[in-house]
Order: C-alpha cells, then structure tokens, then sequence
C-alpha cells in the first residue's frame, strides 16, 4: 500500500464524514443561533469566556490532539496497517466525532456544566459523585504518562550523560512559548484584537520562539524538566483560561497545523510505501486485537478525554451555537488526520514487516522529518520543528487535563448550592464546623490542583510505559459512560438517540473486557510470584477501582435511561 493512496482514502471519507453524518446529527438534536449561550450567559472572565469560533477551535483542536493519536496507532501497527486504518475511519466517524459532538451539545444546553452534573441531573448526587472520582483517577493518570512524555522530549541528556541537542531546543522553544502566551492572551483579552490580527502575530511569536529556541538550546536533566512540568501545569490550572491556557492552545494550533500541512505535503510529494502487512493475526505477541486494538487507539477514534474537554472549558466559551458542530465534530476529524499521518510515518520507516525501534514519538518525528529532508529541508532543523510540534500537542494536552483534574476535585467538595465550591457557609460548630472548614479548604483552586498532580507525579516516575494501557482502557469507558449521560439527556429533551446506541455498547464491552483482563493478567502474576508491588500493584489497584467505579456509574445510567420517570428538561 502507498501512502498517498492512503491519505487520500481518509481525506475523502473525513470530508464526506462532517457534509454528511455531522449535519446529519446537528439537524436532528437543534441547533439555535439565536440561543444564548453559556458563555454569553454567565460571563465571568475566568472559566466562562466568550471568544471567537478560530481561538475556540485552536484551543479545542490543542487540547485533544496530544500523544493519543500519535502513539496509538503507531502501536497499533503491529496488528497491521487495515485493522488500524479501518477503526480510524469507522471509529472517528461514527463514534469519536458523535462523541465529541454530543459533549459539547449536552454541556451547552446545560448551562456549560460538566458531564458529571448531568448525571445528577438525571441519575442523582451519589451517581455523580461516582463519576466525578472516576474523572479525577482519570485525569491523574494522563497528567502522569503525558508528564513523562514531555519530560522526555526536554531531556538535554541520554542515559550516558551526552547532550541531546534536539530535545534541548524544544525545551527551550516551549519556554518561549509560554511567555508568548501570556502576552498574546494580555493582547486579545485587553485590547480586543480581531481574528486576524491575533492569528498574525501569533504566527510571528511561533516564528521568533522557534528561531530562538533552534539558537539558544537549554540542556537540563529530565528529572528536573518533570519537576518543572508539574509547576507549570499547577499554575496554568488556577490561573485564569484567558491568560495562559487559551492563548497557549491557540498559539500552537499554528505549530500543530504547520506540522500537519508538512507531513502532508510530504507524503503527497514523496509517496512512501506502507512496509507492513494489512494483516498480522488476531494475537500478536500476546496482545489481542480484541480489545487491544480498540484501546490502543483512542484519540484517534473515539476519545473520553475530549468530553472532559468540551464540557470543562469549551462549552464555556462558544460564542454561538452555529460554532459547535465545526469546533467539536470538525475537530475530531482533523485529529484522526493526525493520526493517519502517524500511520503512514510507521509503515513507512518499517523494513520487511518489523516495525522500527523508539518511542511513539520517536518514530514520528523520524518519518515526518525524512519526508520534508528528501524536499530540500535540512534534517536537524527539520527533526527539532517537528519534536517541537509534537511535544507541544501533549504539553496542551497537559494544561488541560490539569485544570479539568482541578475542577472535577472542587466538584467533589462543592457545596449544594449552585453559586460554587464550598457554597454553605454557615459551618455550625464541632465536627460539623471541622468538616465545613476541611471542604473550604480542599475545595480550594490550590489544594485541588495539588492533590491532583501530586499523585500524578508519583505515578510519572515509574515511566508512562507502565500507565499508558490504564489510560487506554479508562479513556475508553469514560467515553462509554459520557454517551450514556448524553443519551439520557437527549432522551429526556425529545432528541434522537439512536447514534448513540451502537458506540456506546460497543465502549462497553471493550473497556470492561480490558479491564478484567488486566485485573485477571495481574492476579496471573501475583499467583505465578512475578509480582512487582510498585508497579503491578499500582495498576491492578487502579483498574479495579476504574471496573468498579465504571460499572455503578453505567448501571445508575442504564436503569435511568430505560425508566419511564421523567426528569427536569435542561435548555431544550
């Protein structure tokens, strides 16, 4: 199989996908133009901001396109490039963007709350509560394996003590970035600038940081670049999204578009053949396709991360409602380009069926930067712009996945009132006045963040090796039970449901059949005496706690989804 031949295919289904299916799902749940949206309704300059449909689909676009669609498929590609290029497609299409779609829908229409409130909504208090720990485990562990990812990709030295000369240009550019950021979102907050007066001099500040950060390298350790990863992703998860966060995201959604319009000039330009099979076998080194395949690729096709995305900062700022389907379903798509693109890069540094060695992101850079060498580009400077691009995606993916980690712990503690954290202020006396004090205080932007990413530094130190099938599988049922949560409120609102059906019985059985296997491999190990406790315990712990907490959560949906009990409509 060539390359191009392949990008072509997916370029015309992912176009056809978003003319046809994504109009097809906007005109059957409604979109209203002339609805006010949250953003507009409870402006606050903090969470809920109003912002134009390029900054809001830079920053969605930043956010969900982090190592998932580069690392999965390219795992993946040991069972073949067909399985994987068909669970793109099919997945993305069907599953993924009406996923995505759906999110953002729900959390509009529900006053930009999260997925957790409309299980309260519509399941009660206990079934959020159920969800909200399930959200904040999750978030932990992205934190943790995206953590050790950048950390990686900043290391100015090897295990010898050699300076890597690449990666400690992104490091230096990435710090660029940040202060750009700061100053870019000053400019657009303050002084209003239009969308193409920001997008110029964004592009300008990408090109100075990168000019900059090629010329003047920053050679640090890695366990001094993950130390400060976490202080950075601490502050971006308490400041305000208009600061750092958004301007960040929309900064590097012209560095994610470069890389990708780069990678595709370069596979048209050089037509690289796909080296591997379209086939291995249904065991492949004692990985099964059946679930294995559905859980290494994520991002790529169908991602629960991206609902933690769309109803924890994007519903917040979708200026009006004729921007979701663009923004949200649009998105996705682009980001399973990505991961076509990743494909491609695999196959095509194979050598007789055998993958090439290297990280995920290795790999890529190494494919994608061969391509732009052989169309006149210097290889080193090449290689650095496209580790730069790719540590940029998981470093968004990171100031996100912070500040949701970050919310999903306030909700936790919030009072019952709907003005926000910590709502009853009339404590009492004694333990009651103890427990009123400790909600205040846990319930707090700073002791949120920390209790978020503390245990998500404990675990990035073992290495995201060791997270990233956890990941895999709780992304996954996160999306499974956020199509459930979005199925009940459309049911309840007198909107079609049927999209939604096969995705989320499908999520389901994947995620739960991975999940016992997981526990079941673990058990394997403790009875067999090859049981590490630090690592193996850490991930039987973690996949039983998600099992348990996945399966209160879908049963409480379920049972409500099937009632015949009516609940409250939300902005119908």
């Amino acid at each position: 199989m060539n390359g191009l031949t392949l990008l072509i295919i997916a370029a015309v289904v992912l176009t056809a996908a978003y003319l046809l299916y994504g109009r097809f799902l906007a005109r059957s749940w409604g979109i209203d133009p002339a609805k006010k949206t949250p953003a507009r309704e409870f402006e606050d300059g903090t969470e809920y901001v109003p912002s134009t449909p390029a900054v809001v689909f830079g920053h969605e676009f930043a956010s969900i396109a982090g190592a998932g669609p580069i690392n999965g498929p390219i795992i993946a590609a040991m069972f073949g490039w067909l399985p994987v290029l068909l669970w793109l497609l099919f997945g993305t299409v069907f599953f993924g963007a009406a996923h995505d779609f759906a999110a953002l829908y729900t959390s509009v229409r529900n006053k930009g709350k999260s997925i957790g409130h409309v299980i309260e909504l519509y399941v009660g208090k206990t079934g959020k509560r159920l969800f909200l720990i399930f959200i904040w485990l999750f978030s932990i562990l992205i934190a943790g394996a995206f953590a050790d990812i950048v950390a990686g990709t900043f290391a100015g030295f090897d295990p010898q003590g050699l300076e890597i000369k690449t990666n400690a240009r992104v490091a230096s550019a990435s710090l660029l970035f940040v202060a750009a950021a700061l100053g870019l979102g000053l400019l657009i907050r303050r002084r209003k600038a239009s969308d193409l007066a920001s997008g110029i001099i964004a592009v300008d500040l990408l090109i100075f940081c990168i000019v900059l950060g090629l010329f003047f390298p920053i050679f640090l350790p890695k366990g001094l670049w993950l130390v400060l990863v976490f202080g950075y992703i601490f502050i971006a998860s308490v400041v305000p999204v208009w600061l750092l966060g958004q301007p960040r995201n929309y900064l590097n959604f012209f560095l994610l578009i470069a890389m990708i319009l780069a990678a595709f000039i370069g596979v048209v330009f050089t037509r690289p053949e796909i080296s591997i099979p379209p086939f291995t076998g249904f065991v492949v080194n004692g990985n099964y396709l059946f679930p294995g395949l559905f859980i290494t690729i994520a991002c790529g096709a169908i991602s629960g991360f991206h609902s933690l995305v769309a109803t924890g900062s994007v519903s917040k700022q979708i200026d009006n409602e004729r921007y979701m389907l663009p923004i949200s379903y649009g998105a996705m798509l682009l980001e399973t380009l990505v991961a076509i693109l990743a494909l491609i890069a695999v196959g095509s540094l194979a050598k007789d069926g055998v993958l090439p060695g290297g990280t995920p992101t290795l790999i890529f850079a190494t494919a994608v930067s061969g391509f732009l060498h052989q169309l006149g580009l210097p290889s080193d400077v090449s290689f650095s712009i496209v580790s730069l691009a790719v540590s940029s995606f998981v470093l968004t993916t990171l100031d996100t996945v912070a500040r949701l980690g970050r919310l999903s712990f306030q909700e936790l503690f919030a009072g019952d009132k709907e003005s926000g954290v910590g709502a009853d202020r009339s404590p009492g006396k004694g333990p009651a006045r103890i427990s009123a004090i400790l909600q205040w205080v846990m319930g707090s932007k700073a002791a949120s963040a920390f209790c978020t990413l503390l245990p998500a530094y404990l675990l990035a130190i073992l290495g995201y090796q060791n997270i990233w099938a956890l990941f895999g599988a709780a992304n996954q049922l996160l999306a499974a039970l956020t199509l459930l949560a979005c199925a009940l409120f459309l049911k309840r609102n007198s909107r079609k449901i049927v999209m939604l059906a096969l995705p989320t019985a499908i999520m389901l059985i994947v995620t739960y059949s991975s999940l016992v296997l997981t526990i079941k491999t673990k058990i394997e190990r403790v009875v067999s005496g090859n049981f590490d406790l630090g690592v193996d315990g850490m991930q039987l712990v973690i996949a039983l706690a998600l099992l348990i907490l996945g399966i209160l959560v879908g049963i409480s949906c379920v049972i409500k989804l099937f009632s015949k009990e009516q609940s409250p409509r939300a902005r119908p």
